[in-house]
């Protein structure tokens, strides 16, 4: 017991910097990006595995060059010192090196990973943040499991609607390290000079170079010489160049490089997948474990605004500082200051990866597992889609995928039904059917159709009296046009019931679909402020016409009244409110 006259003890309620609380429409949008990339992975045939979420330190130290520095070292508790996993690359290739019994193996890992990095909250760059990780190990034919990660990222991103709004730069680290010893890059200097490469896609070259000599200590006319070529982008006509290229076929390390990039892209042609894609010579990673093909998704965004997508150029300009000068001395950086506002602060990447066939063996000491494969960085995905619905004026997102929703009504002594309410929920949830009720033992219609209108939920099930005496229900599906045939619903046997219900949501399905391919948008209604895309002619054809049998207009006129005058919803429809999926397409 406190003693007396203690205060209570206050506290900051806030989320330590670089994380946040995940709640709402956030969630929503959120887990439609697990599931649509977990279907791909599955698709391509993987199995899940999962990993601690913090490592011995000698297991992650040494593994990511430069970036080691953002390495969550957790206190030493008089045991084993460890730190807080990276990312999830080095400890699959740790449990590969423990597990000897899987030599091959299509994995994929979907789990947070820490970094001590200064947050950008807004854009996706997090201290605590999850990755979707798929890795293929295993000895193969060469480029063919390189090939098929760029065919995963490909329908990652087309599933969640980003069409023509995502570029995937393909490099190897052999052609840069070829490149590099051309130029002349000292051998105890390529990962540093390669690291200061790899911020081209937020620096311009001037910026680079500098960093290159005056930091790292490069001869001048070696970077110059770097510059020519780092610059260059392209597909097959810059793969043709280089090999064209005498200089650099001379060197073994190119000659490899560029040999694997032919197969990759003779393989991309066949899987379809070259669309998206850019060779572009500037992308570097800067993590040590890399060993041939690298991988990097970007979009708009990606890059600060000083330094936009696709515009790198020879001589450009400096990105905008932070304006925020933060305490403790001339030039000093609060680390733990906010940068969403900062225009030198991009997006990064949403998505990077590549082959590294030596990781495993660091750990085995034993033969190599080679291995590669890409990771998902969701949070940085999520910040794009959220701020691409924000440009669209989208409000479609559901807060749940509740399909059907049951509701009672009645006149004088309406004792609401509640048993009858809760053995239809019961036997569509038995069903598979996703439904809901209201917690009242008699509820007001207008509040039950509320409720169902809230989360937008696209069918009722409405009994009254008269209806439950005739083993009957009636089946309404939310914000059908006026003078539809089945504006007020559908009446149907209890025995029947789950039948038309599942009708009623694949019709809805596969309308939603037509409208999907047919605009380009995910989403009813449409996102852009365009009249209402639905063919409701459509759906009138495939309707069948009311018959003595179902009794579509002539049941009892307190039920079609009772409907009539509650569905009036503030704020639009359901229909026009309904989100097919959290992700708009472009």
């Amino acid at each position: 017991m406190a003693s007396k006259g203690k205060k209570a003890q206050k506290f900051e309620l806030k989320t330590p910097k670089g994380t946040k609380d995940w709640e709402g429409k956030d969630m929503v949008i959120r887990d439609k990006i697990f599931s649509t990339i977990t279907d791909v992975f599955k698709r391509h045939g993987a199995v899940t595995i999962d990993t601690p979420v913090f490592e011995l330190k000698e297991i992650l130290s040494g593994k990511y060059g430069e970036d080691s520095k953002l390495i969550y070292d957790l206190a030493d508790q008089g045991g084993e010192i460890c730190s807080l996993r990276y990312d999830l690359t080095v400890p699959f290739a740790r449990w590969l090196a423990m597990n000897r019994d899987h030599q091959t193996i299509k994995r994929y890992h979907i789990a947070k990973v820490y970094r001590r990095d200064q947050p950008a909250m807004t854009k996706g760059r997090m201290r605590e943040f999850y990755q979707c990780d798929f890795d293929i190990a295993g000895v193969y034919d060469p480029m063919l499991p390189d090939a098929e990660i760029v065919r995963i990222i490909t329908e990652v991103f087309e599933g969640l609607g980003w069409k023509g709004r995502y570029t995937i730069k393909l490099n190897h680290r052999k052609i840069l390290d070829g490149i590099f010893e051309v130029c002349g890059v000292p051998t105890d200097k390529i990962r540093t000079i390669s690291s200061a490469v790899d911020k081209l896609d937020k620096l311009p070259w001037e910026e680079v170079r500098k960093e290159m000599t005056e930091e790292k200590g490069l001869a001048a006319k070696v970077a110059d010489k770097i510059g020519v070529y780092v610059v260059q982008k392209g597909q097959r006509d810059l793969l043709s160049k280089l090999q064209q290229d005498e200089t650099l076929m001379a060197n073994g390390s190119m000659k490899a490089g560029l040999a694997d990039m032919e197969l990759l892209f003779t393989y991309l042609e066949a899987f379809d997948a070259l669309e998206n894609v850019s060779f572009d010579l500037s992308l570097a990673r800067g993590l040590d474990y890399y060993t041939g093909v690298i991988y990097e998704v970007v979009t708009e965004g990606s890059a600060p605004n000083s330094a936009p997508l696709a515009t790198v150029s020879v001589g450009g300009a400096a990105p905008a500082k932070p304006s925020k000068k933060p305490s403790g001395g001339k030039g000093a950086v609060d680390f733990d200051e906010d940068r969403s506002s900062d225009p030198s602060v991009g997006v990064g990447s949403v998505a990077a990866g590549g082959r590294y066939d030596n990781l495993v063996g660091m750990f085995s000491g034993k033969s190599q597992i080679p291995c590669v494969g890409i990771s998902f960085g969701v949070d940085r995905i999520f910040s794009v889609t959220k701020a691409r619905l924000a440009e669209e004026n989208a409000e479609q997102v559901r807060n749940n995928e509740t399909e059907v929703f049951v509701m009672a009504f009645g006149g004088k002594g309406f004792t609401g039904l509640l048993k009858e309410r809760l053995s239809i929920c019961t036997t569509l949830w038995e069903a598979g059917i996703k439904t809901e009720f209201l917690y009242k033992v008699k509820p007001k219609l207008p509040n039950q159709f509320n409720a169902a209108e809230k989360n937008g939920c696209p069918l009722c099930v409405v009994i009254g009296e008269d209806e439950m005496n005739a083993g009957k229900a009636k089946i309404k599906e939310m914000g059908l046009r006026d003078g539809h045939p089945e504006k007020e619903g559908v009446l149907v046997n209890l025995a029947d019931l789950v039948t038309e219900v599942r009708k009623r949501i694949q019709r809805k399905s596969n309308l939603e679909e037509m409208v999907k391919e047919a605009s380009g948008l995910k989403v009813v209604g449409g996102i852009r402020g365009e009249p209402e895309l639905v063919p409701t002619e459509t759906m009138a054809a495939e309707t069948p016409k009311p018959t003595e049998e179902n009794n579509t207009l002539e049941t009892t006129k307190s039920a079609t009244e009772a409907i009539s005058e509650t569905e009036k919803p503030a704020g639009g429809s359901v229909h026009s409110q309904e989100a097919i999926g959290a992700v708009p397409a472009s």
